[in-house]
């Protein structure tokens, strides 16, 4: 058999194992989007507001180590290009489901230097992997 009548079958099947892949990226933005359900091999795309003109920043505390893995830091954005000081933006993560499993990602908004104080905001979402 040739190789040109070989390639047929394998293009389409390579074209139908693309199709029936899960959607590549999920994005959250709201933890009422939680819990999160993702496939091996997924990505996350985590965004929330933030605002570290006023000094206030996102942690992550509990990253679901064992599910997901970083693969970029935060990303904080303007979208009013103001540049003013207290205008607000957005933060954003961007993770990888590489295992099956549960976890949690647990992020807080607070000044990095006054940690006795209760942070403004957390964001907590179970996620799980199948």
């Amino acid at each position: 058999m040739s190789p040109a009548r070989l390639l047929l079958p394998l293009s389409l099947a390579l074209l139908t194992a693309c199709a029936s892949q899960p959607k590549q990226n999920l994005t959250v933005e709201q933890q009422s989007q939680c819990p999160v359900q993702l496939h091996t091999g997924q990505n996350l795309i985590l965004t929330l507001p933030s605002n570290p003109t006023t000094g206030y920043r996102w942690a992550i505390q509990d990253s679901a180590g064992g599910v997901l893995r970083a693969i970029s830091p935060e990303v904080y954005t303007n979208p009013e290009n103001s540049g003013l000081v207290g205008s607000a933006g957005l933060s954003t993560w961007r993770f990888q489901a590489f295992t099956s499993g549960n976890g949690r990602l647990r992020l807080t908004s607070q000044q990095p230097w006054a940690p006795e104080v209760d942070p403004v905001d957390i964001f907590d979402c179970a996620i799980v992997v199948n």
